[in-house]
């Protein structure tokens, strides 16, 4: 599962990887500090099913911090992105070619509207973030559509003779995109085209290209820099038709997580609240800053940065959390160790869909599941539910 962390330069995308990962990235106030994409773990968090057993678990991919499971999740920290990317100005191309795989994209955007187009500073207030959002929904759908177009004239010819159906044509062009089977269905249905794919037109194939974005790469906006936006710029952002739009503060995020790792503050992850540990530890910038944070933390709850990986995996994607085990008496695996795996699935998956996410040869030689609450068998097409204890049962 990865998500990619896109948007301008300048706009606090490298503090906003960093704050949800702590892994390292450039971080400068110019554009293009970042030029190599940068890769971290984030972690949505999610109740463990140990409190029920009332036992302690034994976490393998999923660390456990009181009674709160961690489940990984990749971010993708990608080059800044300018208008025309898809010509290749700037570094466009590859800015879009690294985010081939990405699921969904979180969209920093200056809330502010102190950073011009090219990622410059201007005075606040004197760009409007919303034009953010419309250049990168064209950038994105341009370069799918360039990449629908290569040579299409002439295989889409051929597929019409073939009667092959489109979402097969399509699909086998997107290959390395990450677009799936229904995502290409529903966005072909949703375009209107005509029946020939021999007659679509470079409009025609601009708007599917649209449509294919919004299925297979939605995105959350992160409207960044909300300490410094006015209550109409933030309220403004939040009402942009068909987005989830998150307030967030990613500088205050990151200064949070890295005093806590020094020890100065008590912090969990996506808090309202920190807890300072010995105020004389703290120097007088370090003890004004903190109460800066403080303040914003009362207004808006959280920083965001958190809420905003947790609303993209749940809701954009609309995932959902399931626990396998191998002893559905114990919750355990063959070593005994209790819940020791959690893994994000599609809401919908079935029993079947779980084997195949745990190992391939689970899912080859499926013969049923245990819900390990209920104790009962249930078959391949079973749904799972969120936060389902799952054993598997499969030919040896």
């Amino acid at each position: 599962m990865e998500l990619g962390v896109v948007g301008k330069p300048n706009v606090g995308k490298s503090t906003f990887f960093s704050a949800a990962t702590l892994a390292p990235a450039q971080i400068a106030n110019y554009p293009f500090t970042t030029i190599e994409p940068n890769r971290g773990v984030a972690y949505v968090r999610h109740r463990c099913p140990h409190l029920d057993l009332g036992m302690p678990c034994h976490p393998n991919n999923a660390p456990c911090q009181d009674g709160v499971r961690l489940i990984p999740v990749e971010l993708l920290d990608v080059a800044g992105l300018v208008p025309k990317a898809h010509e290749g100005r700037g570094l466009g191309n590859k800015f879009l070619d690294d985010l081939r795989q990405a699921s969904a994209l979180v969209h920093v955007i200056d809330a502010s509207g102190a950073t011009d187009f090219e990622g410059n500073v201007v005075p606040p207030g004197s760009h409007d973030p919303l034009d953010d959002v419309r250049f990168l929904e064209e950038e994105l759908a341009h370069w799918i559509a360039g990449i629908l177009s290569r040579n299409w004239e002439k295989e889409a010819r051929h597929a019409d003779l073939e009667a092959v159906p489109p979402e097969r044509m399509l699909y086998d062009r997107l290959t390395g995109l990450g677009f799936s089977e229904p995502q290409i269905h529903l966005a072909v249905r949703d375009s209107a085209l005509d029946e020939k794919m021999a007659r679509w037109t470079p409009q025609d194939l601009l708007r599917l290209a649209h449509g294919l974005r919004r299925r297979g790469k939605p995105m959350i906006l992160a409207a960044n820099k909300a300490d410094l936006a006015t209550k109409d710029q933030l309220e403004a952002v939040s009402r942009v038709e068909a987005y989830r739009t998150v307030p967030t503060c990613a500088e205050y995020e990151l200064a949070l997580r890295r005093a806590a790792g020094a020890r100065l503050i008590a912090y969990d992850v996506g808090s309202s609240s920190f807890r300072v540990l010995d105020s004389s530890k703290l120097t007088s910038a370090q003890a004004k800053g903190l109460e800066r944070v403080k303040a914003f933390l009362g207004a808006h709850g959280s920083t965001g940065v958190q809420a905003c990986v947790e609303e993209a995996i749940y809701r954009l994607l609309d995932l959902i959390v399931v626990f396998p085990v191998e002893d559905e008496t114990k919750w355990t695996d063959k070593k005994g160790n209790v819940l020791p795996d959690a893994f994000l699935v599609p809401r919908g998956s079935t029993a079947v869909d779980v084997a195949f996410k745990v190992h391939t040869d689970l899912g080859k030689h499926f013969i049923r599941a245990i819900d390990a609450r209920t104790k009962m068998v249930v078959g391949r097409d079973h749904p799972i539910q969120d936060g389902d204890v799952i054993k598997i049962v499969a030919k040896a």
